[in-house]
């Protein structure tokens, strides 16, 4: 007699700890059609389920460590940030700039060797 009444006072506790289990329960249909609501037959029908409500039950289950299969599927995010094209044009050429600027030295050589070449033709012309 004892054993079944600490069976069902363990029982109640049992239920009493996860109430959301039963609230998933009642609501999976709901949850299952979206987060915000869906169309029918042409027509936006919101959830029966309010969006604190669905919170507050998402809350529970997710502390109870069980999994939450009904947000939706997150976008991937962007890699490249917005700005102003000016920004991105004067990075450009900064990094340009730099290039050039290690190059300088070879450029500067063949420009002096073509001056020279230039200048020994006119003297042979001459």
């Amino acid at each position: 007699m004892a054993g079944k009444v600490a069976q069902k006072a363990v029982k109640a506790i049992g239920e009493y700890q996860y109430p959301w289990r039963e609230k998933l329960a009642k609501y999976k249909d709901e949850l299952s059609k979206g987060v915000w609501g869906y169309w029918e037959l042409g027509a936006w029908k919101p959830l029966g389920i309010s969006a604190r409500r669905r919170a507050r039950l998402r809350k529970e289950v997710l502390l109870a460590g069980q999994d939450w299969p009904f947000d939706p599927e997150r976008k991937e995010m962007r890699n490249v940030r917005k700005g102003h094209k000016c920004d991105r044009i004067a990075a450009e050429k900064r990094e340009n700039t730099a290039r050039l600027m290690e190059k300088m030295p070879d450029m500067l050589l063949a420009y002096k060797k073509r001056r020279w070449e230039k200048k020994m033709k006119e003297e042979d012309k001459k």
